[in-house]
């Protein structure tokens, strides 16, 4: 039996959990601190209980009201909003990832942290409500965003206490008046064009798609005033117990430190379908997305107008579709079915080199505008020196039972597959691949963990995040130390599972040590335009002698024959890469030059045929023609 004192479990040595929850209702309310209900929560603090039984399952309803209903379809939102735990004395209902602290105390509320917030942040929350309007209106629970003391902030992030349902439809209005009394409020460099904002949402013209992207260029500008400065470290490790290793990473140790996507983008990959399958996969994944986001990132930085969110998130989409092509035609031709077909997880991050004129007026070179990418259940991480916050859900069959509104998420837990992933890149053709793409900002000093389950399982990030993060942001311990040391962990603990790790120091806040460093090792983010000319040329000869080297095996190579005919295996494995190396250069090429034809013939014809024109002539004939 454990104590409350006790941090981890003295049965399985899993980290134990100490579960806060939300009591919803004004019967919640009139419990006193202090007691107990039904011999198993500890009032702590009006509406907060302390689950004493984490371990055993809650009482859970067998028919679910139309409010439980709303908290399970938004799950997918569960950064923002809390999910349903269970039931307690009298239907009392119980709210779990709700803004509590470790302590147990209530997160502030938006309206006692508005006036300390730097301008940048203040219109970071209004962007974060704004686009939970939509979700939450089509539930009929928007009237949630109109009660300030339900919105409570934890640093960047917009946390809802619970849902309110509305007796009546609540209009977008109602919502700019709410905002009316904070924008009195507001930091100078913001507080005018806010004013104009919420002059618009108050009248009867109201157009919200406008007011979404007025709110979005201004946080935009506003994040362009402040400094960026990126670092990136990966590593893969097949773990202690493993001889095979089926994650892939970006960057790894073997990493080119001139690389152009380093330290702009960072990738997980966990391949699925045992040995030459998960392998071949994650690897497919990794090396795929690293050619599109090359030709991604050079787009978007020639860019004069800035981007809307949408647009680049359907070209990440686009991205991630094509990737996962490659894999399922590769299933299909080898006729690989249920379990056998290869597959991997993914999470993905880009910080986008948009240029914008900041607030004070000055041309700045980066938007601090990243972009995080997710297919199956490696996760993504937001740590700072005060919390530590999951960005990504889990693409599971717990995770899909809860968002299909047929289970609570601790019953899903129950059943003997719920940890199986519900999607994965590669296992089905891409018109069924739904993959979560978010925008977020840099705006605070954190790192941004990319990891497999290999480390987050038995959720050891969420209960070792400030042995390994908090000396990285003082300065104390290398990211590459981390790296290392995160893995060392994950070994210790979830020894029976591959581990990839990818740490990107974001810093925006001044550091007087680089300053006087900066002299001898640049540590702008930004790179000379000259650089890239010359790595693009190298890049342009690279893909030429793939093509190449593809049409020579296409010719010259036999029929492939049985594995068990095939004499050694390093000589198979590399006449297999080459061939899928070749075959991937085509693919990806191909597609991806036809999707940036549509994106570059809408916004720019002139300059797409320039870039065209500048590929090599084997990879020219798959430009389309200008209309």
């Amino acid at each position: 039996m454990n104590s409350i004192e006790d941090s981890v479990s003295t049965s399985s040595q899993t980290p134990l959990v100490q579960r806060y929850l939300w009591a919803t209702g004004s019967l919640a309310a009139k419990i006193q601190p202090g007691g107990k209900v039904g011999h198993r929560y500890d009032v702590t603090s009006s509406n907060i209980w302390l689950d004493t039984q984490p371990e055993l399952l809650p009482d859970i309803p067998e028919e679910f009201s139309q409010e439980i209903v709303s908290y399970l379809r938004l799950y997918q939102h569960r950064l923002h909003i809390p999910q349903v735990y269970g039931l307690a004395y009298d239907n009392i209902l119980l709210l779990e990832n709700v803004p509590i602290d470790e302590t147990g105390n209530l997160y502030p509320a938006i309206t006692d942290a508005w006036e300390e917030a730097q301008a940048v942040r203040q219109v970071y929350w209004l962007y974060q409500i704004i686009q939970l309007w939509t979700p939450l209106s089509e539930l009929g629970v928007a009237g949630s965003l109109l009660i300030p003391d339900n919105l409570r902030v934890q640093g960047w992030c917009v946390r809802l206490l619970e849902l309110v349902e509305t007796p009546h439809d609540v209009s977008l209005q109602q919502l700019g008046e709410c905002w009316q009394p904070w924008i009195a409020t507001a930091k100078t460099p913001v507080a005018q064009e806010l004013n104009n904002i919420v002059q618009q949402m108050c009248s009867e013209e109201a157009n919200l798609d406008s007011i979404v992207a007025q709110l979005n260029i201004l946080l935009l500008s506003s994040a362009a005033d402040l400094p960026l400065t990126l670092e990136v470290a990966g590593a893969t490790d097949p773990g202690s117990q493993q001889t095979q290793n089926e994650d892939a990473c970006y960057p790894s140790d073997a990493a080119d430190p001139d690389d152009l996507l380093l330290p702009r983008v960072s990738i997980v990959c966990d391949g699925i379908g045992g040995h030459q399958g998960g392998e071949v996969a994650s690897l497919l994944a990794v090396q795929s997305l690293k050619l599109q986001l090359r030709a991604l990132l050079t787009e978007v930085k020639e860019q004069a107008d800035i981007l809307p969110p949408d647009l680049i998130q359907k070209q990440i989409e686009a991205s991630l579709r094509i990737v996962n092509n490659v894999i399922c035609n590769c299933n299909n031709e080898q006729k690989r079915e249920g379990t056998e077909r290869m597959g991997t997880t993914l999470v993905m991050a880009v910080q986008l080199p948009q240029i914008i004129k900041s607030l004070s007026g000055k041309e700045s070179q980066n938007t601090h505008e990243l972009y995080l990418a997710h297919v199956g259940d490696s996760r993504a991480y937001w740590i700072t020196r005060d919390y530590c916050q999951l960005l990504t859900v889990d693409d599971d069959v717990a995770g899909r039972e809860v968002r299909s509104a047929r289970t609570l998420y601790r019953k899903a837990l129950q059943r003997p597959d719920a940890t199986s992933l519900s999607q994965g890149l590669g296992t089905k053709d891409g018109e069924f691949l739904r993959p979560v793409i978010q925008q977020f900002i840099l705006e605070e000093d954190g790192i941004l963990l990319l990891c497999s389950d290999g480390l987050s399982d038995n959720d050891w990030v969420e209960h070792s995040w400030r042995n390994y993060a908090l000396p990285v942001l003082q300065g104390e311990l290398s990211l590459e130390d981390a790296v290392r040391q995160w893995i060392s962990l994950a070994n210790e603990k979830n020894a029976q599972d591959n581990i990839s790790v990818v740490l990107t120091h974001c810093r925006v806040s001044p550091d007087p040590i680089a300053s006087l460093l900066s002299a001898l090792r640049p540590v702008e983010v930004i790179v000379p335009e000259q650089q890239e000319q010359e790595q693009e040329q190298e890049q342009q000869s690279e893909l030429a002698a793939s093509s190449q080297a593809l049409l020579d095996l296409l010719v010259s190579e036999p029929a492939i024959t049985d594995e068990t005919q095939t004499p050694a295996k390093p000589q198979r494995k590399k006449k297999w890469w080459l061939l899928l190396g070749g075959l991937l250069i085509l693919l990806v090429s191909g597609t991806s030059l036809g999707l940036f034809a549509w994106w570059r013939l809408k916004l720019n014809p002139q300059t797409f045929q320039q870039t065209c024109g500048r590929l090599p002539q084997n990879l020219q004939r798959l430009c389309p023609p200008q209309r």
